[in-house]
């Protein structure tokens, strides 16, 4: 999609479509990179929006393109497309090319994220400047808007949506998503754009000015008069404003990588409520705070306030919230983020901490001022902010959407280790001197300030965690290693304490906070002190630390400590769960362990269990074994850890996990879980669920169906059950009523009949389950039932009963009438003594 003028028709693009369903892939490959360097820019523009939806498919999903995430390394295309789209490859030198001519291309703002959406038909300026200017008005009304994207931002844009797009998995096509073509394409763009060492390789194309030109503001024909101010930028000019050709050529090459970055983390990440973004991403809200960091040592003293209140009337008066138009709460939009978009979010997290630690240790230690004096090349600037200024707010609603939505199952390691990655940048440093155990591995001091400026992070994410592990079964390996995971990473040595003084800097009072600061800031050279220096540092993080929780959770969030006393219960209720699991797996593996013993040769003579439903009720096929071992080794760990983090007495949790033991030994798991009684039978509780998540009680399930209609089992022979099943039928619909007769007689004869035609226990078995009293009091009909002899041990028997006759000299018939005759033997005497075996 071209600018709105008229174009005239493209032979070429006609050739290529053409093709596009003649050809193999290689040679259309072949074919582009022939055109891209031959051809002029004009007849390359007209092909381009066209060739990125045939690559990467249509916003929609209706074209599937290459199909880059179900496209794997074993494939025969898999390089011919890693060739073609290689950073240097020559997609991106046509790329290149057409941004030396400054073409537009027009998205329409449908696609784009609904917060990002719903602010430009509000009329309102979207805080990230990659769409700014950049609104194109149709000439029919405004019924379509569109943003206008150089080829840069256009290619990213369709590059970073095809993640998003709604797609089915060919048929045949099935692979891990790390191993696609674009998760690997991911991973190469960002070491491509965002290298931790060196800096942007310069483009391959260059035009009569000697590089490719960065793209200038441009002013929009129509504006809208709500725009206002643009959203200010605590960073250098170079950062967030595209350069002009005559500046710095580092400054040049650097809008790439902002222009990569912004796109991926708008697309993946920004995806959460209307509302929230208004509160969060609004312009007056970033210069108000500027405005009162620059301000604030002059600030009066104020009254005494509570602690835990800290700067909040402050905060009142600079962060001006709105409440959100009605049209925004119609344009919010489902956001369902797949496991794949997850993984390929970590990898960004990642990469994002690899590239930021790259940072030269004396750019990383200058001040602020020192850059005003010395050089500072765009890239190592960007270093310093990318993770705080582009990535931080949108990660951390993101995850905790995903936290809060995310079904309670293993898939959720993906969201989990996205969160571990983020809240430990020290694990890429690049740094391998000193390789320590994770568990000794002490968190250096440098690394305290951004523990500070991401509390929320680690604090209030910790909870949500919280809340899902006490719904989560933890007899699961795969659970318990996630619950192991978390209590390994915040038990690091040093990591507990720089989160509580996080906390501490947000609690602190406002007037103890301006009765630290002095009223001017001097060094010791104007007559200042050392101290005035340090309640500086201190105050500076105050601010920091505030402003992070009361951005991302508005200014009347009520937060929690970590290590208050509210979530000490929290922790003690999960410790209770961890330890019934514990106990829980203990069961499984010792039921387990008595089955296998069990089942053995002698089994198929009838002397060992032949039961159904002999593994035990609510197990995986996966909790046996090793399983249930790492199950226990990792609840063990955790355990460990969390008391580690909390300073747990050691004593009282012994007398936690001993009075469980004692429940268990008294015989609670084998009554029924907690449940209510209502018209329609038994009714589960909320505790009844966790008993039965944790396996501490549980129902005694039967099969409920027709006896006859039961699945085929193992040791049945599948053409014999359904042959005997068609002759019984037969038989019960053509003697049905006489059967029915002779088992309704009240005397002796009724009693042997209702013996051998009915399943006396049927309904003794259905009163072990909650079901409704009309399914209680239901009667089996009499029938005759021949599946018994379907059984392989049945037949095993039998054939061994007719050689033991033949050894004995009786023939097949004789053996037969035998069998009949003990039969009918056995049923009389059950008959006549069936009311004392009752009472016995």
């Amino acid at each position: 999609m071209a600018n709105p003028t008229l174009q005239q028709p493209s032979f070429l693009l006609a050739n290529l479509k053409a093709d596009a369903t003649t050809k193999p892939l290689l040679q259309r490959c072949q074919d582009l990179v022939k055109i891209i360097d031959e051809y002029p820019a004009k007849e390359l523009h007209l092909i381009f929006p066209w060739l990125v939806e045939s690559v990467f498919g249509s916003l929609d999903g209706v074209i599937a393109g290459w199909n880059l995430r179900f496209l794997h390394s074993r494939s025969n295309e898999y390089n011919i497309v890693m060739d073609f789209l290689n950073p240097s490859g020559p997609m991106m030198k046509l790329v290149y090319k057409l941004q030396a001519e400054e073409y537009k291309y027009e998205i329409p703002i449908n696609y784009l994220p609904g917060p990002v959406k719903a602010c430009i038909q509000e009329g309102v300026l979207p805080d990230c400047p990659l769409f700014h200017n950049k609104l194109q008005f149709p000439l029919s009304g405004l019924l379509t808007l569109n943003i206008a994207f150089n080829p840069f931002e256009f290619f990213m844009f369709n590059f970073a949506y095809c993640l998003i797009t709604p797609k089915n998995y060919p048929p045949g096509q099935y692979g891990s998503s790390t191993d696609s073509a674009y998760f690997v394409l991911v991973d190469t763009y960002l070491k491509y754009f965002l290298p931790t060492e060196g800096s942007v390789p310069p483009s391959p194309f260059s035009d009569s000015r000697g590089s490719v030109s960065a793209p200038s503001p441009r002013s929009s024909s129509v504006s809208f008069a709500s725009y206002g101010i643009h959203s200010p930028s605590l960073l250098k000019h170079h950062i967030f404003h595209q350069p002009s050709v005559n500046a710095d050529p580092a400054a040049q090459e650097i809008w790439r990588s902002e222009t990569l970055l912004q796109m991926f983390v708008e697309i993946w990440l920004h995806h959460y409520s209307l509302e929230m973004y208004q509160k969060l991403q609004s312009p007056q809200v970033k210069l108000a705070l500027l405005q009162y960091r620059l301000s604030m040592s002059s600030m009066p003293c104020q009254p005494h306030a509570p602690p835990g209140s800290g700067t909040l009337h402050t905060y009142q008066v600079l962060l001006p919230f709105h409440s959100p138009p009605p049209l925004w709460g119609l344009l919010e939009e489902p956001f369902s983020p797949t496991e794949e978009h997850v993984l390929v979010v970590r990898l960004l997290v990642k990469h994002l901490h690899a590239f930021s630690n790259s940072l030269k240790p004396e750019q990383l230690s200058s001040s602020p001022s020192a850059h005003s004096h010395t050089h500072t090349s765009p890239l190592e600037e960007f270093k310093r902010v990318v993770v705080q200024r582009f990535v931080q707010q949108k990660l951390y609603l993101f995850l905790q959407h995903c936290f809060g939505h995310w079904p309670l199952d293993a898939s959720f390691r993906a969201v989990l280790e996205t969160w571990l990655s983020y809240i430990q940048p020290w694990r890429y440093t690049g740094e391998k001197a000193n390789p320590q155990p994770d568990q000794n591995r002490t968190v250096p001091e440098k690394w305290e300030s951004f523990v500070h400026e991401n509390l929320l992070m680690y604090t209030k994410l910790f909870q949500v965690f919280l809340n899902r592990a006490v719904r989560t079964d933890l007899v699961n390996a795969k659970n318990a290693l996630m619950v192991f995971r978390v209590a390994k990473v915040f038990a690091q040595p040093n990591l507990a304490e720089m989160i509580q003084k996080g906390e501490q800097l947000f609690l602190e009072p406002e007037h103890v906070l301006h009765h630290r600061q002095p009223r001017g800031y001097l060094t010791p050279g104007q007559g200042g002190s050392y101290l005035s220096s340090r309640q500086r540092v201190v105050t500076d993080m105050v601010f920091k630390v505030k402003s992070h929780v009361y951005g991302l959770e508005g200014q009347d969030c009520q937060y929690k400590q970590m290590f208050g006393t509210e979530l000490r219960g929290a922790v003690m209720k999960l410790i209770q769960i961890i330890a019934q699991a514990r106990q829980t797996a203990k069961r499984i593996s010792d039921h387990s362990s008595e089955v296998a013993a069990n089942k053995s040769f002698l089994s198929w003579f009838g002397l060992g269990a032949s039961d159904l439903n002999n593994s035990f009720p609510g197990a995986e096929p996966e909790e046996t074994g090793e399983y249930l071992k790492k199950t226990h080794e990792f609840l063990d760990r955790a355990l460990e850890n969390l008391c580690q983090i909390f300073k747990l007495n050691q004593g009282q949790l012994n007398q936690l996990i001993s009075n469980l033991g004692s429940l268990e030994d008294d015989g609670n798991s084998k009554q029924l879980p907690d449940c209510v009684q209502s018209e329609n039978g038994l009714i589960l509780t909320d505790l009844g669920r966790r008993q039965i998540i944790n396996g501490l009680r549980r129902f005694d399930i039967h099969y409920q169906g027709d006896p006859e209609l039961q699945p085929i089992r193992s040791y049945e022979n599948a053409l014999l059950v359904r042959l005997f099943y068609r002759i019984s039928s037969l038989i019960n619909e053509r003697f049905g009523r006489h059967m029915n007769a002779l088992c309704s007689r009240p005397d002796f004869l009724g009693r042997l009949s209702r013996h051998y035609l009915t399943n006396l226990d049927s309904t003794t078995k259905l009163k072990h389950s909650p079901m409704s009293r009309r399914m209680l009091e239901r009667s089996q009909r009499p029938r005759l039932s021949l599946r018994p002899l379907a059984s392989y041990r049945t037949i095993l028997l039998l054939l061994l009963f007719y050689v033991f006759g033949s050894l004995l000299s009786l023939g097949p018939i004789s053996s037969t009438v035998l069998l009949l005759a003990g039969g009918f033997l056995y049923g009389l005497l059950m008959t006549l003594f069936a009311d004392k075996l009752k009472t016995h």
